[in-house]
């Protein structure tokens, strides 16, 4: 009996033994497995993470490919020293040439020449459509991209006077129609005088007479009439630029003149143009 109990007692504290065992090992390789998933999610985040910056990166690259393919046709080309256009530029260019005198459209061997004679073309329609008329105290001119008006001082200003004179509001108000048609036109005044210098309380030389007669037709155009004080320039040329001599009453009366010059941006003037059609 007592051999019995001693058998039993033997096999019970075996088999605690080899549970205890199975449990720690159990224990250690689920701490392994643990460590192992933490790891397993270490890595997975940092490849996702990974995954994100070469998303990101294609993204941008292919944001960047779009935008070439938009922006293709504003690509600027520069023509000679004139200026700089875009690709759309040059097609509005083109449909204007489609209406230009096909022999002198023939003449034109650069892409300078073809802008010049699709610009006047445009600027001339536009000068046509007004009632400013040449007559001899004004005088009209398109040189390439440029528009330029001379008026006598007698228009605009009394003897040796940088006061414009209420004579001078209908060729303003014509003036101000044209560069208020245009939003892409820019507006250069220029003051000029003949070669008698003239000394006064207020003004000092040819210089100063010719500039504040400048300064005075800007700030009428845009007082009176509405122009947009950013798109002028007020300048004076004094008796430096003379159209003739100065040796004889008449010819004086030439040089005492007020240039206006419309600078169109190019860009902008056939893009107005193609949404004018």
């Amino acid at each position: 009996m007592k051999k019995t109990a001693l058998t039993l007692l033997t096999v019970a504290l075996l088999a605690s033994c080899v549970s205890k065992k199975k449990y720690v090992a159990l224990e250690n390789q689920n701490g392994e497995l643990k460590s192992q998933l933490q790891k397993t999610q270490v890595v997975n985040e940092e490849l996702e993470g990974k995954f994100a910056a070469i998303q990101e990166r294609v993204d941008e690259y292919n944001s960047k490919i779009s935008s070439l393919t938009d922006e293709s046709n504003s690509k600027m080309v520069a023509v000679g020293d004139a200026a700089v256009i875009s690709e759309d530029t040059k097609v509005e260019m083109r449909k204007t040439l489609e209406k230009v005198d096909q022999s002198l459209v023939s003449q034109a061997t650069t892409l300078k020449d073809s802008m010049n004679l699709a610009i006047t073309y445009n600027l001339q329609k536009s000068m046509s459509n007004t009632d400013l008329n040449e007559d001899e105290d004004i005088a009209i001119d398109i040189d390439e991209t440029v528009v330029m008006i001379s008026i006598s001082d007698k228009m605009l200003f009394n003897t040796a006077s940088y006061r414009v004179s209420s004579k001078a509001d209908d060729i303003l108000q014509k003036l101000a129609d044209v560069i208020n048609s245009e939003p892409s036109i820019e507006v250069m005044v220029e003051g000029h005088t003949d070669s008698r210098s003239i000394s006064n309380a207020r003004v000092q030389d040819n210089w100063d007479l010719s500039v504040l007669r400048a300064t005075s037709v800007v700030r009428k155009l845009q007082n009176d009439f509405n122009v947009a004080p950013e798109k002028m320039i007020a300048s004076g040329r004094g008796e430096f630029q003379p159209l003739v001599g100065n040796d004889t009453a008449e010819d004086r009366s030439k040089n005492r003149r007020t240039r206006i010059v419309l600078l169109p941006n190019i860009n902008k003037f056939f893009a107005l143009m193609a949404s004018n059609e």
